[in-house]
């Protein structure tokens, strides 16, 4: 009997269409509650084409059976960085409204801790749920440093621009893409760059204390990357330089 190894790619294709359709509707619901201008909306449309095409293509290439409850949350938490995104885009024009702003990038920041448990508890864990989450962090790190640069300089965009910069280094040296042991450290810095953010971004405190708040996520952050290059630097060193003994040893024998 012949084994039926088809695979029907619609029903998770479908999942990622619903996560566009509700970006959508977000977008709609601030546009008429706050009269968000054609910037806003574009850039949110942007933001939700290009969430649907780049996903969909990761799920074609990887072809998981279901989309999974720990991506839907991923997909969740994208939709609120979708509206984050139209609402820093449309203040280039007019500020937003704080208490919109605050609440869809609070809440995408507290469901950051939930799809990962989600995933564990379920046993749905992939590479592709743990790559989706965290571009869905550093794209909110990048809009926030991008919202907050407005007020406090352009030295803010290191913060969210830090992990592109480490992603394009890693295509000229390649000893970067090696894998890193897992770090409490490094997650916990990687949680409170959003929050510090936020906390600067709501601007509810003095203006010099969010500076020294901002000041702080970047320091944490910067401690963070070197430290990982340095032990991915040091990795490959010990890797290759016995390497190159074997070949000096196989040329002299």
């Amino acid at each position: 009997m012949a084994l039926n190894n088809s695979y029907d790619a619609r029903p998770v294709q479908q999942e990622t269409a619903v996560g566009a359709g509700v970006q959508v509707l977000l977008l709609a619901l601030m546009g008429t509650a706050i009269g968000m201008g054609p910037v806003g909306w574009l850039t949110g449309l942007a933001f939700a084409i290009a969430t649907w095409a780049v996903l969909s293509r990761a799920l074609h290439r990887s072809r998981p059976r279901s989309f999974g409850p720990a991506n839907r949350v991923t997909l969740g938490r994208a939709v609120l960085v979708g509206g984050v995104t139209a609402l820093v885009a449309d203040s280039f024009q007019d500020s937003p409204p704080v208490s919109l702003f605050v609440g869809l990038t609070a809440v995408a920041l507290i469901l950051d801790g939930v799809d990962g448990k989600v995933a564990r508890r379920t046993g749905t864990s992939t590479a592709l749920g743990a790559r989706f989450d965290m571009e869905v962090d550093a794209f909110l790190i990048l809009v926030l440093s991008v919202y907050v640069s407005m007020t406090m300089g352009l030295w803010v965009l290191l913060i969210g621009g830090m992990r592109y910069v480490f992603v394009a280094a890693a295509r000229v040296w390649p000893w970067l893409t090696a894998p890193l042991p897992p770090s409490t450290a490094r997650k916990t810095v990687a949680a409170l760059q959003g929050v510090l953010l936020l906390t600067a971004g709501a601007a509810l405190l003095p203006h010099a204390v969010n500076v020294g708040v901002v000041v702080l996520a970047l320091g944490l952050l910067v401690w963070s990357f070197g430290r990982d290059v340095l032990w991915l630097w040091r990795t490959s060193r010990v890797t290759t330089v016995p390497a190159a003994h074997e070949v000096r040893e196989l040329v002299v024998g």
